[in-house]
């Protein structure tokens, strides 16, 4: 809908707006999902749960879930969530649209790696 959309109209505003929510709590959601993908990686579960955002995916990457790059990509997604609870302005919301692709791909292989640390566990 949001690349339908023309730019500046009310559906293209509703559609970027909708997507910018969407990427929200998708990130929160992975955020979620990988914490409980890295509990067998701990001496105890609290461990894991007092981990923070950055904390979690830096952990990944030492276990293999991801590489470096993907974790700088994971950190940037969450540095631009964490300015969208603060920044509501046009040039700040194209700026997170921009994210969005390279988002989905990544969210997709964060999928695809809980998926198969699941099946292996």
């Amino acid at each position: 809908m949001l690349r339908s959309a023309q730019a500046g109209s009310i559906e293209y505003e509703v559609a970027r707006n909708a997507t910018i929510k969407g990427f929200e709590l998708c990130l929160e959601t992975s955020g979620k999902l990988l914490r409980k993908s890295l509990k067998p990686y701990f001496a105890s579960s609290r461990q894991v749960d007092e981990l923070m955002f950055k904390d979690l995916f830096r952990h990944a990457h030492k276990h293999g879930f991801f590489t470096a790059d993907e974790v700088d990509r994971w950190f940037s997604y969450r540095d631009n969530r964490n300015k969208t609870a603060h920044d509501y302005g046009e040039g700040f919301a194209e700026e997170t649209v921009k994210l969005i692709q390279p988002f989905l791909h990544d969210a997709i292989k964060l999928k695809g790696v809980i998926d198969a640390r699941s099946a292996s566990a």
